[in-house]
């Protein structure tokens, strides 16, 4: 999920979170084609933590083509980083208990994002958002005991934005205030809140003052969840663990009600892990430290290496251009002229497919197909060919929209509207959270580089 706090240097939201589309889509699809075709622990430090990665159950949904896809097009903005878990979206979520006695809550996953935060307040509200605040489960720190608000003279109350630049006690000697407001910006949406200093009660490990983001207001949010930020800062779930490398296996977005879970691994030992393929991860722009830019040579449509120009593909000091991989994203998003290169390719090898115009202007996605009559469907597969000369292949069911008659297909990654390069600074593509389905990926932070291996999750 890329964040505009955390994306006020990105032209998404931080969180592009792109709508992960359920079996409605198909279902309007096909109608349409039918119709035209650290932290003091109490415990022993544990080698490895494993948790289980739910999906979220998804909230029933109009079945009127018209006004589903209508509501599709208005809510696939960028910001739609839900993933760990489906909600019509699709996202992965896992279940954190904070304060004494302990609260359950469950918490989207989101490599895009840098803070683990809740709403928290029976007083919340949201803004123009698409659930209705009165629902939203809260941590409500009055009934923790071990809940205390950030003091402003702690080395943590720093900019979210940029966390090297305290933030402290302003006007102020000796005094005992709370750490200031934080606000996390997002380009489709705002949120804002006071961080907490709390008790993590998880398996094998007590974390005391663990840094809770206590979120007390929000705007335009696609979804109701707490959020667990596993970016590249001190705000971050897996900084705060205290973990040297995190990994999840994916399961596939199966738009249906199953809770089938896969696992969130929490790895405090170093070195390679056997059988994975490294990718380093590049060094963070100042003004852009959240998120894990990935060392990418070329991008590839088949066999056809598409020379994608170098600025972007890894990021500037302005943080403008640049891979990252972000489990809240949900298909992906590629800068215009990068999706300009990409689409044309596939278009080009895709020539002998009819173009499905109607499905197109309905869902706002291109280019997208229509199969009928036809015995057999060949779709390239996408993929990442990186500096370290290790690919990442991805198969044409991670990165299209397929119903499963293979009746249509969609190319559903995000793009934006401008000619030059991104004139707010900001990640040129987004590798989301369904393709990387079926692939073991590891973040090892200690030796700054991502590991990855195909399997079945």
């Amino acid at each position: 999920m890329v964040c505009a706090s955390e994306l006020s240097y990105t032209a998404m939201a931080s969180s592009p979170t792109s709508l992960l589309l359920s079996v409605f889509t198909i279902f309007c699809l096909l109608f349409l084609a039918s119709s035209s075709s650290s932290s003091s622990t109490k415990d022993h430090r544990p080698g490895t933590i494993v948790i289980p990665l739910t999906r979220t159950p998804k909230s029933k949904q109009s079945r009127e083509p018209s006004e589903y896809l209508q509501r599709l097009a208005s809510t696939s903005s960028p910001r739609q980083k839900t993933s760990l878990f489906p909600h019509s979206y699709g996202g992965h979520s896992i279940t954190l208990s904070f304060g004494t006695p302990p609260q359950k809550l469950s918490f989207l996953v989101d490599t895009g994002s840098h803070v683990v935060a809740a709403p928290c307040t029976t007083e919340y509200t949201c803004t123009n958002c698409s659930f209705s605040a009165d629902n939203v489960r809260i941590f409500n720190p009055e009934l923790s005991s071990s809940s205390k608000p950030l003091g402003c003279k702690s080395p943590k109350c720093v900019d979210t934005n940029s966390p090297d630049v305290p933030r402290g006690c302003p006007d102020c000697t000796n005094c005992s205030h709370a750490c200031p407001p934080y606000t996390l910006q997002y380009a489709s949406g705002a949120s804002t809140g006071f961080f907490l200093s709390e008790t993590l009660y998880f398996p094998h490990k007590t974390v005391h003052k663990f840094l809770l983001g206590c979120t007390t207001a929000a705007a335009r949010e696609p979804l109701s969840d707490a959020i667990a930020g596993f970016g590249r800062t001190l705000f971050s779930f897996p900084t705060q663990m205290g973990v040297n490398k995190f990994a999840y296996c994916l399961n596939s977005h199966d738009y249906d009600d199953t809770r089938n879970s896969s696992k969130l691994v929490l790895d405090y030992n170093e070195g390679a892990t056997k059988g994975l393929s490294y990718v380093p991860l590049l060094q963070n722009p100042p003004i852009a430290p959240i998120y894990f830019y990935l060392g990418v040579e070329d991008i590839m449509i088949g066999n056809r290496f598409l020379r994608i120009p170098r600025e972007h593909l890894a990021p500037g000091s302005d943080a403008r251009g640049g891979v990252i991989i972000d489990s809240g994203y949900a298909y992906g998003y590629m800068t215009i002229q990068v999706y300009k290169i990409v689409t044309y390719e596939l278009k080009r090898q895709m020539s002998k497919y009819r173009r499905f115009y109607e499905g197109e202007n309905q869902t706002g996605y291109s280019p997208c197909y229509n199969f009928t009559g036809h015995k057999s469907i060949e779709i390239p597969n996408l993929v990442y060919q990186f500096t370290s000369g290790a690919s990442m292949v991805v198969p044409a069911k991670n990165y299209f929209l397929l119903d499963d008659e293979m009746t249509f297909a969609c190319f559903p990654l995000d793009t934006d509207g401008t000619k030059t390069l991104e004139a707010t600074p900001g990640p040129s593509v987004i590798l989301g959270n369904s393709q990387q389905v079926n692939y073991y990926i590891e973040f090892d932070l200690k030796n700054e580089r991502l590991g990855f291996q195909q399997q079945t999750c």
